[in-house]
């Protein structure tokens, strides 16, 4: 018996459709074309069969029921993670430090977007903490914030909202791979997070293997130091992410930042300008300048500072204020290849001087 004419046309599309979906492999790109749009696509059969997922963090236990579609991360580089996986967040954290055009988006986020042919998301501003209802608005299905501040109340509340993926061990102080990890395995592609790891260590290997005066020198990276106040020596431990990339570049993190950060979990600590010789043994130090170089010297010329030997030969390097370039020393997934030329270049400028 012939099917009715009708229901031909429905099984053709049927099979149209089942092509379409079996031609669609990979990530997901959840493109949006403005500030809040919906997300385009939908995921593969592979990574929604990855679900549900659980995910443990310092504040809890997190539970991902579903491939998540409406993506909103919250807090610093965050939304590096999806959208170097081409999956575009409906929101995200608005740049509040190197932003060198006031659009709330540093250089490697707006070009990746640009790769990505999307409009920027809707941008929270966390200048008085985390904007809840601006996130709840967008009505996310996950949260991302592996690398954060947030507090107990805080995730509390996110997590009203939708599952929240929290830091793993303490605030701020997650490493660039651990960030890709987490936040990757929350979407369902800890797979592609894991190659995106695997490509940043051949570029920071690619660049390293140029710069060879650089690899075992000491070195520790300078907190923002007020140049009308030097009388302390502001510096980040080994909890925080400055520092540990030294050790993805072959260099070493001084001893006397590694013996100040034991029994403490900041991420950064000082010293009375006083006990200077404390970082006697540190061959290049780099940190937070000004543009106008003035810090540099200002301690350069200080009787306390410049008795630690680095200052004295000028085997330091300086970030120039408020720049992308400074910005990017916190290593995150975007900004790694960003600056990665440029940062290793002068710091082995500095190791020139050492003797």
């Amino acid at each position: 018996m012939k099917r009715p004419h009708g229901l031909r046309i429905l099984a053709v599309l049927a099979a149209l459709l089942g092509m379409m979906v079996a031609a669609c492999g990979g990530p997901a790109e959840n493109t949006n074309s403005g500030a809040a749009a919906e997300p385009s696509a939908t995921a593969s059969g592979d990574t929604a069969n990855a679900f549900p997922i659980t995910i443990q963090h310092a504040l809890g236990t997190t539970t991902i029921e579903k491939k998540p579609e409406r993506v909103v991360t919250v807090n610093w580089a965050n939304h590096e993670v999806p959208l170097a996986l081409g999956v575009v967040p409906l929101g995200m954290a608005k740049a509040n430090f190197g932003d060198d055009d006031d659009d709330g988006l540093l250089p490697w986020v707006k070009k990746r977007l640009e790769e990505l042919g999307a409009q920027p998301p809707v941008l929270f501003d966390e200048n008085d903490g985390i904007d809840f209802e601006a996130v709840a608005d967008l009505q996310p299905d996950v949260i991302l914030a592996a690398y954060s501040g947030l507090t107990k109340q805080d995730y509390e509340t996110l997590s009203e909202i939708a599952p929240t993926v929290a830091y793993p061990d303490a605030p701020w102080a997650t490493p660039w791979r651990e960030v890709i990890r987490m936040n990757s395995k929350a979407l369902g592609l800890a797979a592609e997070g894991e190659k995106l790891i695997a490509d940043i260590e051949a570029q920071i290997t690619a660049v390293v293997d140029k710069y060879p005066q650089i690899k075992g020198k000491s070195v520790m990276f300078l907190s923002h130091v007020d140049p009308n106040d030097v009388s302390q020596i502001g510096f980040y431990t080994t909890h925080d992410t400055r520092t540990l990339f030294f050790e993805d570049l072959g260099m070493k993190i001084a001893d006397s930042v590694a013996e100040a950060s034991k029994g403490t979990d900041q991420f950064f600590l000082s010293r009375s300008a006083e006990q200077a010789d404390y970082f006697a043994d540190v061959d290049i130090i780099t940190g937070y300048g000004d543009d106008k170089g003035e810090l540099l010297d200002k301690i350069s010329k200080d009787p306390l500072w410049s008795k630690i030997p680095a200052i004295q030969r000028g085997s330091v390097y300086l970030l120039p204020g408020s720049t992308p370039l400074s910005t990017a020393a916190n290593p995150t997934p975007l900004a790694i290849g960003w600056v990665l030329e440029d940062y290793v270049k002068a710091l082995a400028e500095a190791a020139d001087k050492v003797k």
